[in-house]
């Protein structure tokens, strides 16, 4: 059975395929061929999948049937051993198998892949055979291209026809197309849709103005073209003409003069209309918008304005009448002033100007001032000028109101007003006195500042001293020193509202100096403050002045410093010292009066003079000679003050080298040089008594000394002193020479026993005279009586601790001990003797004696 079907299957890759005219197909066996039709749709360049059946089935095969053809290729098959792709899936796409089944992919979808997909499928093939027929109908479709829009005429007049046109390259019908219209705010609008692509405007009007796009929509996607821009051409209209500031009239427009006059004129039209402006038939601007800088009286007329569109080359215009009216400047001036020797009041208001003249009308607390409301000299209309006289002093209230009202017609509100009120100053007259600057002229000020109206003011004094009045204030001038001391000068001054005159007075006096203290002693360093103060506030007022102990002013320096007010002056005298700043001081003041002075004395003490203080120690820190510490002590520490020291040292002399002749070993003498300047270092702190000098050198001689000092005051110095070698054990330096010296004569010692032993075949005689002959027990025999006269003449041997040897002894000579240096030091005495002839092996007996002093 299965052969049967791979034999069939073959033939039908090989022939019946390619003959295949229908859906159905010849197949030997007992069951009925199943057949499943699906359509799936897919985009180009984009994915879709083909299903076979929900089952991996035993064997399959897929075809491909092109649109309008007949014949049938395979694309893919499996006859149970692996999937086998044709070169024909080439062309349609990239077609991969799913994995544990049938179904194919194809990626990237050509639009060749369009068409009919026959998927033939085997189940149960070794028993009883199932054959499914998946025809699948692929539709590949298209995606519309970006269209774009064309116009017939993009800038039409307004009444004409024309259309519009959106294009596009590609897309899979049907295909839809949608007009939009964006208007200039940004609103979007839906102008036309339809399978149409294009459409057709008739009657252009200027709505139809501004942006149009058309979208293209398919089963795919959907686009959208760039915007064109419709510009309809029209106008222009009628113009608009607006008056800023905006008053109309019976006649039209009006202004005020003086204002800045702004007529628009606007009139619809596209192109933007061109503007001409004409004042009474005579053309004075050309644009929309003519501004009048100060409008006057004369400018009253007939404005037109004509709007022309050049490209149409059509014109409309329109006509308005503009008077000006100009209200009096400003507004009302009200004020109020003396009458009648300032014994009454007089109203004014005045508001000159206009056109038409304005009305003025008075109100207020009239009734208190004796006048009627409505009495006829109280108000006219029109009237620029309005004023009352209101009766004596005495009948009229303090602190009254009064209040002028205008009103105009060119003006926006209905009335403009002013005010004035009639009251007595609130405080007294002010009387004061004060000098010119260069000391000319001494003046007297009154004044009564306040109130409505002005009072009158006037000077009396002493002598017929005085000058005439005047408002408000007055000023009495005199020479200086003219004028009279302990006299009063009075100030007058009236006010119409009062019945009495009010005064105040002025008595000039000399001035009088005090001071705290007439001698003020303190010590020097230190600042002290002299005070001058006045004894009262005199008239007129004064400056005190200091002069120091030479006679001189004195302004603010380092060394000075003054404060002053108009009562004092305090001057501070800083960093005090005695011979400078002890003396008289002076401090000055005078007026136009008189002058006076005051002396105070300024006593700079020393400080006491401090304890004397004692060099106690005074020694070199090493033997390097730098460094010098000093320790001193100070006389009756309870007692006196200190509040530091001064350490001074100088050069003495100066040590050059040493040098010898012959032997001698004394030190050449010092050349002396004198150095008489002192070095000084100040220490601060009283307590110290131990202080260090460093940074010496070595080869000088120095001399050092102390001195208290207590502020500013020096004590006496001490005696100088120089400095002390230190202080340093020399036993431990002679124990060492003595043990080296030891240790040196022992080597030389070993060093000759070493040579005589490995040379005794050279020097037999001296070998034996130190280590002895083999027979121990030999004795000397003088043979010859010439070597007892020798021994004789010698003066026999010198013995070492008083022990005598028997047998011949020799001394050799060794160098003297390092602690025998002195000339004075005994050499050592050696005493030799020949040995006598015999046999060279007779022990020798060998004495070495040395003898060494030391002083």
């Amino acid at each position: 059975m299965v052969a049967q079907l791979l034999g069939l299957a073959f033939l039908y890759l090989t022939t019946s395929l390619l003959t295949f005219t229908a859906y159905a197909v010849e197949i030997q066996h007992n069951g009925e061929v199943v057949y499943q039709d699906t359509s799936v749709y897919g985009v180009v360049g984009k994915a879709v999948i083909l299903e076979c059946g929900p089952t991996l089935p035993d064997m399959y095969i897929w075809s491909f049937t092109k649109p309008g053809t007949e014949g049938i290729k395979a694309v893919v098959y499996n006859m149970g051993q692996g999937p086998r792709i044709q070169k024909l899936a080439a062309t349609l796409g990239q077609l991969t198998l799913i994995s544990k089944s049938a179904s194919v992919s194809i990626e990237k979808l050509p639009l060749a892949a369009h068409g009919l997909y026959t998927c033939q499928a085997f189940y149960n093939i070794e028993e009883e055979l199932i054959v499914y027929y998946y025809n699948v109908h692929l539709t590949v479709r298209v995606p519309v291209t970006k269209p774009f829009l064309l116009m017939s005429d993009a800038s039409p007049v307004e009444g004409s026809t024309m259309w519009m046109r959106c294009n596009l390259e590609n897309g899979t019908g049907p295909i839809q197309y949608k007009f939009q219209h964006e208007t200039r705010s940004g609103n979007i609008t839906v102008f036309a849709q339809g399978n149409s692509s294009l459409i057709n405007v008739t009657d252009i009007n200027r709505n139809h103005t501004g942006w149009y796009r058309c979208v293209a929509s398919n089963a795919v996607n959907s686009e959208s073209s760039n915007r064109l821009w419709l510009d309809t051409i029209f106008g222009p209209d009628v113009p608009q003409i607006d008056v800023t500031p905006y008053s109309i009239t019976e006649r039209g427009y009006s202004a005020l003069e003086r204002e800045t006059v702004s007529l628009l004129c606007q009139a619809q039209s596209n192109p933007a209309s061109q503007y001409v402006w004409f004042y009474n038939n005579s053309q004075v601007y050309t644009g929309p918008q003519f501004t009048i800088m100060k409008i006057l009286r004369m400018h009253t007329g007939d404005y037109a304005c004509l709007a022309q569109n050049t490209y149409l080359n059509t014109r409309s215009k329109k006509t308005i009448s503009l008077t000006v009216y100009y209200p009096p400047d400003g507004s009302p001036s009200c004020s109020v002033e003396p009458a009648l020797n300032h014994t009454s009041m007089r109203l004014l208001c005045s508001w000159p100007g206009g056109f038409p003249s304005p009305s003025l009308l008075w109100t207020g607390d009239l009734m208190h001032a004796g006048q009627d409301q409505g009495d006829p000299g109280l108000q006219t209309n029109p009237l620029t000028r309005n004023d009352i006289l209101l009766p004596s002093g005495g009948l009229t209230s303090n602190n009254s109101l009064f209040t002028c009202r205008g009103s105009h017609p060119a003006l926006k509100q209905l009335t403009t007003e002013c005010s004035t009120r009639t009251y007595i100053p609130p405080a007294e007259p002010v009387c004061f006195a004060y000098v010119t600057n260069n000391k000319q002229y001494l003046m007297l000020s009154c004044s009564w500042d306040g109130g409505a109206p002005k009072a009158m003011v006037w000077w009396e004094g002493p002598g017929g001293q005085g000058k005439g009045g005047e408002e408000n204030s007055n000023i009495l001038i005199l020479r200086y020193g003219s004028a009279h001391g302990g006299k009063p000068y009075t100030c007058h001054a009236k006010h119409p509202l009062l019945v009495q005159t009010k005064t105040c007075r002025l008595t000039l006096e000399a001035p009088v100096l005090l001071t705290q203290r007439r001698v003020v002693s303190v010590y020097e360093g230190s600042d002290v403050q002299l005070t001058c103060n006045l004894r009262a506030n005199y008239l007129p007022a004064t400056e005190i002045t200091w002069f120091n102990n030479q006679g001189v002013g004195v302004g603010e320096t380092s060394k000075y410093r003054l404060l002053r007010t108009s009562a004092w002056a305090n001057l501070t005298v800083r960093d005090l010292d005695e011979t400078q700043d002890s003396g008289e001081y002076r401090c000055s003041t005078s007026n136009a009066v008189g002058g006076t002075e005051i002396n105070v004395t300024l006593v700079v003490k020393r400080h006491p003079m401090p304890p004397n203080a004692t060099l106690v120690r005074v020694m070199y820190n090493s033997r390097q000679r730098n460094e010098v510490e000093l320790e001193w002590q100070v006389e009756n520490e309870g007692h006196g003050g200190w509040t530091g020291f001064l350490l001074e040292h100088r050069w003495v002399s100066e040590r050059p080298g040493r040098r010898g002749s012959n032997n001698d070993s004394k030190e050449q003498t010092e050349e002396r040089i004198v150095r008489p300047i002192w070095y000084d270092n100040f220490i601060r702190d009283p307590d110290v008594r131990i202080h260090t000098v460093g940074r010496l050198t070595p080869t000088v001689t120095y001399q050092f000394r102390i001195t208290p000092v207590n502020h500013r005051t020096i004590g006496h110095p001490s005696a100088e002193k120089t400095p002390a070698e230190p202080r340093y054990n020399v036993y431990p330096a002679v124990i060492g020479a003595a043990i080296g010296g030891m240790l040196f004569a022992v080597i030389v010692t070993v060093l000759l026993l070493v040579y005589i032993i490995r040379n005794r075949n050279n020097n037999p005689r001296l070998h034996d005279m130190l280590f002895g002959q083999q027979h121990s027990q030999s004795r000397e025999n003088i043979n010859f009586p010439e070597d007892d006269v020798v021994g004789g003449s010698e003066g026999g041997l010198e013995e070492i601790g008083g022990s005598s040897s028997t047998g011949p002894t020799m001394a050799f000579p060794r160098a003297a001990s390092p602690l025998t240096t002195s000339p004075t030091s005994a050499t050592p005495t050696t005493t030799s003797q020949a040995p006598p002839p015999g046999d060279d092996n007779e022990p020798v007996s060998v004495t070495i004696t040395v003898k060494a002093t030391s002083s």
